[in-house]
């Protein structure tokens, strides 16, 4: 099964950020994205996988 991807304007309502954050993030490669004939998708697991990495240091 296909893992699901996400658009920019999900992943920025599921972080509540604006759209130039979500941007910074994957232009600094704190998370992951890949192009789909020029259209820029984040897997879901890429998501949580910095969700956790941010949780991590906040303790």
């Amino acid at each position: 099964m296909a893992e699901e991807l996400l658009t920019v304007p999900e992943v920025m309502t599921r972080l509540k950020v604006g759209r130039t954050k979500v941007y910074d993030l994957i232009r600094t490669r704190r998370l992951v994205s890949i192009k789909v004939d020029g259209c820029r998708r984040i897997p879901a697991a890429a998501l949580g996988q910095f969700i956790a990495g941010q949780m991590e240091r906040a303790a």
